[in-house]
């Protein structure tokens, strides 16, 4: 098990079809062989234990489905809190990683201040669009897989088996994500081996994508991806990827109403997160709103942001 999230055997990045856990057992008192699973995949332990607390795995029928009385089908998850966009950008040996802050419940704007970008482990972090509740559920398990892995296997997962067992795990919730239960996650990561900051988006199936220099997810991500193509510079340092980052959040935000652009009447401004050799690091509220401070103030003479140039230099 151990040696397939490695990425020494087969698994989604060399073809293969990817392990995948038990699917039995029911909510109880522990078997006599519980204490005896030397699984590395908490989520396999679980599995076989309580399946119904995975992510996706709750009722048999979902809310908002025919037969529930009082809504209309799929209105209940039509109106359930779902997070927007995030950004990524890799720097000078390493990645940026950043989130706005707005949720929305169909046309509503259901929370203004929700944080959507986390710490997976030292090396990697992950950001989520989608279904809140579900999103969170499985930011919180990814991170107790990475953790219950090093205890079990005495190291860490490589770059590329984190990202595998995140493709199992998304690769679960399938069933649910086709009642509307979707969650999108954007895996960023610093390879200790080439020195270099990664970036994996996913599917709703699973399907790992390792992405190059930039990438975005979510209601905005258009609108993202199109300014960091412009903003964007291979190894620039880890403070300009920030910038362009947030500068493509605030594009984002001006041209799609569900992603919330800085608020400073709040005081609510992007969560950003780097992740180098020095580990990962979340930007202090005061650091996030020092980088949207600026990009606003850059905003009041230039609204539609920084041109890139027409002519390559020299």
């Amino acid at each position: 098990m151990g040696s397939y999230f490695d990425g020494s055997q087969a698994g989604p990045f060399t073809g293969g079809e990817g392990g995948s856990g038990p699917t039995g057992g029911s909510v109880g008192r522990p078997g006599p062989g519980f204490m005896n699973l030397q699984s590395s995949s908490f989520a396999d332990v679980l599995a076989s234990y309580a399946p119904g607390l995975l992510p996706g795995r709750g009722p048999d029928r979902l809310p908002g489905q025919s037969g529930d009385r009082g809504s209309a089908p799929g209105q209940v998850i039509r109106d359930l809190p779902h997070a927007t966009t995030i950004v990524a950008a890799t720097c000078d040996h390493g990645v940026v990683l950043a989130g706005d802050r707005r949720a929305t419940a169909g046309s509503m704007i259901a929370k203004r201040d929700v944080e959507k970008v986390f710490r997976s482990d030292e090396y990697s972090a992950i950001g989520y669009a989608g279904t809140g509740s579900v999103g969170i559920e499985f930011v919180r398990l990814f991170q107790v897989e990475l953790e219950h892995y090093e205890k079990m296997e005495g190291r860490s997962l490589s770059l590329e088996g984190k990202a595998n067992r995140l493709a199992w795990m998304i690769r679960g919730n399938l069933a649910a994500a086709m009642q509307g239960l979707i969650v999108v996650p954007l895996f960023v990561g610093y390879d200790e081996e080439t020195d270099h900051g990664r970036i994996f988006s996913y599917d709703v199936a699973g399907g790992p994508y390792e992405e190059q220099r930039f990438f975005s997810i979510g209601s905005g991500s258009v609108f993202a991806r199109g300014s960091l193509k412009k903003l964007y510079v291979n190894d620039m340092p880890v403070r300009d990827a920030v910038l362009a980052c947030v500068q493509a959040l605030y594009d984002a935000a001006d041209d799609d109403s569900a992603t919330g652009g800085p608020d400073l009447t709040r005081r609510i401004f992007p969560v950003i997160a780097t992740v180098t050799a020095a580990g990962f690091h979340k930007l202090s509220e005061a650091e996030s709103e020092d980088s949207a401070q600026q990009v606003v103030r850059e905003r009041m003479a230039a609204p539609d942001g920084p041109p890139a140039p027409l002519h390559a230099a020299g």
